[in-house]
């Protein structure tokens, strides 16, 4: 039987991988995976394309995470592009492999969409997914979050209640949206535990690495970017290996400052880099 991902245990700290964007790469997965294994992590995460362009490769990693490293796998699924019979073969395969763990997500939308087909697509948004799992599977599920809002939701309280929605349609456990500033997570929590949202909740951190990454994630994301950051990719962006401490320092900051708020549990997005996302573990643990 699979580990719950909701298990506590004073404090967890997880991972997110991602698939090769090459079949060929994927042995360097492996390895990093069995690197990151010995770092002991409450389970691992698997990322998945928009409309289930990678979804074999999800299915794949996450089957060695949780049948051969043994660590709880949650696998990342995608609805914005996909039929509910694309969702039935996904669930299909993430069973046979014994993965029972899912991360349930609108996705972005995929650039073949059409505004009809966007419209009417069978899952509008994250909780839908989540619900129609919930009542046809029994698959332990988990949710994301965004510490600043979602960049659709008309405002902050409305994003909330979208939240709610979500734990009410199935969620076990939220991950949240990466952030650089430790304060919006803390004003975001309090305001889900007003709400009502009791379900635990995994702040989601990046050390950003490099400068070019900057300018991709908060693209992706939606993040602000706090004047001490800013002036770390100014002194340091041009030096790769002093860029990639001084984001591992910042990163390990955050999290101690979490950690020292009583939030203890901590998503981390390693970008595939397990040199990084070790230094960061020896420190916070």
């Amino acid at each position: 039987m699979n580990k719950e991902i909701t298990q506590t245990t004073g404090g967890q700290l997880s991972f997110e991988v991602f698939p090769p964007k090459k079949d060929d790469d994927f042995e360097n997965v492996y390895a990093l995976l069995n690197q990151l294994s010995l770092l002991h992590p409450a389970f691992i995460s698997v990322t998945y394309g928009a409309g289930g362009s990678k979804s074999k490769k999800t299915v794949e990693i996450a089957s060695y995470i949780q049948n051969t490293l043994h660590i709880p796998a949650i696998a990342h699924m995608t609805c914005v592009g996909s039929a509910r019979s694309d969702i039935d073969q996904v669930i299909a395969a993430l069973k046979e492999a014994n993965v029972n763990q899912v991360l349930a997500l609108r996705g972005d939308r995929p650039a073949w969409m059409d505004d009809a087909q966007y419209e009417g697509r069978a899952f509008a948004h994250a909780s839908d997914l989540t619900r129609y799992l919930s009542e046809h599977t029994d698959f332990q599920i988990a949710g994301a979050c965004y510490p600043e809002k979602h960049y659709e939701a008309v405002s902050f309280s409305e994003d909330i209640r979208h939240l709610k929605e979500k734990e009410e349609a199935g969620a076990k456990l939220l991950i949240s949206q990466l952030f650089f500033e430790n304060s919006s997570f803390y004003h975001f929590m309090e305001e889900a535990r007003k709400a009502g949202i009791t379900i635990p909740i995994h702040a989601g951190i990046m050390p950003i690495t490099t400068a070019k990454q900057l300018g991709t994630t908060v693209t992706l994301s939606g993040s602000s970017v706090p004047k001490a950051l800013s002036d770390l990719i100014a002194t340091y962006g041009d030096h790769p290996e002093d860029m990639r401490k001084a984001g591992v320092d910042y990163a390990v900051r955050q999290i101690q400052d979490l950690q020292a708020h009583g939030f203890l549990d901590i998503h981390i997005y390693s970008m595939n880099k397990p040199k990084s996302t070790r230094e960061i573990i020896e420190a916070v643990r």
